[in-house]
């Protein structure tokens, strides 16, 4: 539907608070207002993820005028992703909202409207039942599924690639996923290629030819399927599958492909296929980090290096000469001290989409004219928010009581940089596998270290972006050396003398609420509270309850990181080690959370009562696995500003 208001393009002059007073916790709640921005192929429209009223919606702006147009998903629903597919057809997906915790969950449909906002259409899903198609009179039959984009093709703006896993079939896995030729006008498709593994995405070159299925299968195995150019059936990479050598991309001319791989030296990679030979070639390596993705240059699909976080945001240049390499660079120097990345480009490059962000500033989008060599700002994630007011975030690296070296980041309350002895709250990313902390604006992070404390993180060993030996170093280990990890870190903190050892509380959501509690009880004179939000606190329960066990991929899992001995779960589970349990405790459940159920949570609370001990309780029968609802959110961030006061002081 048509937004009655223009949309701004340029930054809101927002007032700040005096610098003296720290940011309200209603604005570090906001919900971004801008979250992503991609421009059309021809320049002519900017697309964007806005929130309005609650909601994640599409916006479509013409650069010309600034006007703009809103269009909304089915109440409740959010634009998770979107994607131009020519210069005036954009196709978007949305998801239902299970937290704050976890992206919306995709409910597998396609949509596509066009630049002005008129021709919406529903492509495919369970809810096209009873629409008219674009010229067709016929019905628009209703499809059950799970759809995703899997390529755009230049050549044929009325056409995509997309990837299709019905849930039909004999059993709850649905059946194998099918990459299908898609018409952007109506949702007609054509069947291409059957995967050979359930869980497969797909690689497509930008010649519309499926090459690569790659995926994990339920077991747990890795495994890369290669279709040849001519000739017929799957080829499984063996060496691919072995190191874990997945594809990411083709080149803009598709005469290679990148992969992720191993560094020949050790360490992580990015290589180029070769197509001819069949071979990879190692093209960038890191001995401690593995690469965030490929970089992209001003044009769309031009591909130029190598994201990666080695403690701060970091890039490597493929050639260094090019136009795109030398224009980033002089951005870098424009914004010194900030990540600077190019995230849409015009097929000709002439106009790109680049974003600016840091550990202390939530992100503004720019338009920069490769004519006048100019960078316009556009559009602010969170245009209340003043950078000079939040805290940053300083990494450091540590050893482990084993020797592992572990990587992490402390947040000094703004203006007390390097402080000693300060009130630390040890706060534990989720996940746990194949999640890490990174150097970005986190509001949780901010909403501590603007009252005065330091905020600790640590990625402990199962975390991401350390290679998948790290991660399978945490498979088993609930309870064990992960929780040794951030006890370790907390040591680290106070030999350093960051850490005043009598006030040290312990925070964590989802694995991170497990790790909380587990903390307190595992190291009962370490922490003088723990806030447990939306966390585990029974392993064994874990087989029984949430939408984990509900498949056989997710029962693997859970046999596979945690074991099946009842009697480890039960001594790994803060539910039956409460007579260690010295800590004040703070325990926060989502009513809807279907990731971890609050029983969770309500079976610690009862056994606490039972026991007389008294603690914070805080249920919203109305939020999920994390809180979303922005009066929720700084509900919660004051009640734990109060439970940190209370037991650690300013």
């Amino acid at each position: 539907m048509k937004w009655r208001h223009v949309i701004a393009l340029v930054l809101l002059c927002v007032g700040f608070a005096a610098q003296g007073a720290p940011v309200p916790f209603a604005d570090l709640a906001r919900h971004d207002q801008y979250k992503d921005v991609k421009i059309s192929p021809d320049g002519q429209y900017l697309a964007a993820t806005a929130v309005v009223d609650g909601q994640t919606v599409l916006a479509l702006i013409h650069l010309s005028d600034k006007k703009g147009t809103i269009v909304r998903p089915r109440t409740k629903d959010d634009v998770t992703d979107f994607d131009w597919v020519s210069s005036t057809r954009v196709l978007y997906s949305v998801g239902e909202r299970v937290g704050g915790y976890d992206a919306p969950l995709a409910t597998g449909e396609i949509f596509a409207v066009n630049a002005d906002g008129s021709g919406a259409q529903t492509l495919y899903g369970y809810r096209r039942n009873g629409m008219v198609t674009g010229s067709h009179i016929s019905q628009a039959t209703a499809e059950f599924g799970q759809a995703s984009l899997i390529a755009i093709l230049p050549n044929d703006p009325d056409h995509v690639l997309v990837s299709i896993k019905s849930w039909g079939g004999t059993n709850m896995e649905g059946t194998m996923p099918a990459a299908y030729r898609m018409d952007v006008r109506n949702g007609d498709k054509v069947r291409v290629i059957v995967s050979p593994l359930r869980y497969a995405q797909f690689v497509a070159d930008h010649h519309g030819n499926i090459r690569f299925a790659y995926g994990v299968d339920v077991n747990g195995e890795a495994k890369v399927y290669q279709h040849p150019l001519r000739g017929d059936g799957w080829q499984l990479m063996q060496k691919a599958s072995d190191d874990r050598s997945f594809p990411i991309a083709f080149s803009r001319d598709d005469s290679e492909a990148y992969f992720r791989c191993p560094a020949t030296q050790g360490g992580f990679g990015v290589c180029k296929w070769d197509p001819v030979n069949n071979t990879l070639n190692t093209i960038w390596n890191n001995q401690n980090v593995e690469p965030d993705g490929l970089l992209f240059g001003q044009a769309d699909e031009e591909i130029i290096g190598v994201g990666f976080m080695d403690g701060r945001p970091g890039m490597a240049l493929f050639n260094g000469h090019q136009a795109s390499d030398e224009t980033l660079i002089a951005l870098m120097k424009l914004f010194p001290g900030e990540s600077v990345r190019f995230v849409s480009g015009t097929r000709d490059g002439q106009l790109s989409v680049v974003l600016v962000q840091a550990d202390a500033d939530p992100g503004t989008f720019y338009l920069y004219d490769a004519t006048t060599k100019k960078a316009t700002p556009l559009l602010a994630r969170k245009s209340w928010i003043n950078p000079e007011q939040m805290a940053s975030k300083q990494p450091f690296d540590f050893a482990a009581r084993d020797g592992l070296k572990l990587h992490g980041y402390v947040s000094y309350p703004p203006g007390k940089e390097g402080t000693k002895r300060l009130p630390v709250v040890v706060f534990v990313h989720g996940g746990p596998y194949g999640i890490r902390d990174r150097w970005d604006f986190d509001p949780y992070v901010q909403a501590m270290a603007t009252r005065g404390y330091a905020v600790l993180q640590v990625n402990y060993r199962g975390s991401g972006g350390y290679g998948y030996d790290f991660e399978k170093m945490g498979w088993g280990e609930w309870g064990g050396k992960m929780q040794d990890d951030v006890t370790d870190a907390t040591r680290w903190a106070i030999a350093q003398g960051i850490a005043d050892p009598q006030r040290i509380c312990i925070f964590g959501g989802s694995y991170g609420g497990y790790a909380a509690l587990e903390g307190a009880v595992k190291e009962p004179d370490l922490y003088k509270c723990a806030i447990g939000y939306v966390g585990v606190y029974d392993l064994a329960l874990m087989y029984k309850r949430g939408d984990i066990p509900q498949s056989t991929y997710g029962e693997n899992y859970l046999r596979q990181v945690l074991g099946e001995d009842v009697q480890v779960l039960a001594s790994h589970s803060p539910i039956d080690q409460l007579d260690r349990l010295k800590a004040h405790v703070m325990l926060v459940v989502g009513g809807r959370d279907t990731r971890v159920p609050p029983v969770q949570g309500s079976n610690l609370h009862m056994a606490l009562l039972s026991r007389h001990i008294p603690h914070v309780w805080i249920d919203k029968p109305d939020e999920m696995h994390g809180f979303y609802n922005e009066g929720n959110i700084a509900e919660l961030f004051a009640r734990i500003d109060q439970f940190l006061a209370a037991n650690i002081g300013h």
